[in-house]
């Protein structure tokens, strides 16, 4: 089939690249326009457009899916799909009536669970053992459409987003190719989704990103995992930010009890109080510092008995 991707981040670049190897020809590529990053927030153009130039394909980045200049292209491209992986912007109805097969959209949940922005965040923060990812119809609901086809992968104990992102990237870029060869060739007929098992997967805030000591050990666990590598975990530490890794649940503790936000040190190892038992923290990075070891920060401030995380608001 003819195809025009749409994608942005880095984690569309597995399913935009097992496209390019598949007996399917890319004739295009759809994605968001330049953004500023870095210190000096400089423009810099998405993974996907650096990927689709250095393929030598035509590059879309209209400000919207709905401009009329870009639907005239896309008309004249006259895909028979449109592949989507992470694109980043809502496509009107009179966009996605373009390709006759419609938009595809690899979605890295197993639908209807978990429709949104975040899903794999949600799925990690919510405790789930098993996450997935889905193909299929995009429609104008958040994630409604009919699901072509289901992958499955096991969340380890020890996963970040980060980590269960990245297989469901690579994973789920077989199961898009796979099913682009269903439409092609018939096989495949989408199945609408069930009413039931629907969760919802908003964009993590830094807000939501901020650690809730007042929670039980294993659920400030999901959340600091849930939240790594962005936006990042965080709490306050004597009115100023301090940007956390993930920790290490204690369940063998039997040292004094600690409030929740708590903290004690030792040569080797800095533990914090939650709801219900402690946790270990990992590495950090102080405001204005470098990462390093917790014991590291530790011992540089001087811990007083008694002092906790997120005991002051950061100024």
């Amino acid at each position: 089939m003819r195809l025009v991707f749409a994608g942005t981040p880095e984690v569309a670049l597995p399913s935009l690249e097992a496209l390019l190897a598949s007996d399917h020809e890319v004739v295009a590529v759809v994605t968001r326009p330049n953004a500023r990053a870095g210190r000096g927030r400089s423009l810099v153009p998405s993974p996907v457009r650096r990927r689709a130039e250095a393929a030598g394909l035509e590059v879309l980045t209209p400000e919207r899916p709905s401009d009329e200049d870009f639907q005239r292209r896309l008309r004249e491209l006259a895909p028979d799909a449109c592949p989507v992986v992470a694109y980043g912007a809502l496509v009107p109805p009179s966009a996605l009536e373009i390709p006759r097969h419609g938009w595809v959209n690899l979605h890295f949940s197993l639908l209807p669970a978990w429709r949104g922005a975040a899903p794999v965040q949600h799925a990690i923060m919510a405790g789930d053992e098993v996450a997935g990812a889905s193909t299929f119809r995009l429609e104008a609901g958040l994630d409604t459409g009919p699901v072509f086809g289901v992958m499955t992968e096991t969340v380890k104990p020890t996963d970040t987003a980060g980590d269960l992102l990245d297989r469901l990237a690579h994973g789920g870029a077989g199961l898009l190719v796979a099913t682009l060869d269903g439409i092609a060739d018939g096989s495949l007929t989408p199945v609408p989704q069930p009413a039931d098992g629907v969760s919802l997967a908003p964009k993590i805030e830094v807000d939501d990103a901020r650690v809730r000591w007042s929670t039980p050990a294993v659920a400030v666990d999901r959340q600091m995992r849930g939240c790594t590598p962005a936006p990042g975990a965080w709490t306050v530490f004597r009115g100023e930010r301090l940007k956390l890794l993930p920790v290490t649940v204690e369940p063998g503790y039997a040292g004094p009890p600690l409030a929740a936000g708590e903290l004690a040190a030792g040569k080797r190892e800095v533990l914090v109080g939650t709801a219900s038992g402690v946790v270990r923290l990992g590495e950090l990075r102080p405001h204005g510092k470098k990462q390093m070891a917790a014991a590291d920060w530790a011992r540089g401030v001087r811990i007083e008995p008694g002092e906790r995380l997120d005991a002051t608001d950061p100024a």
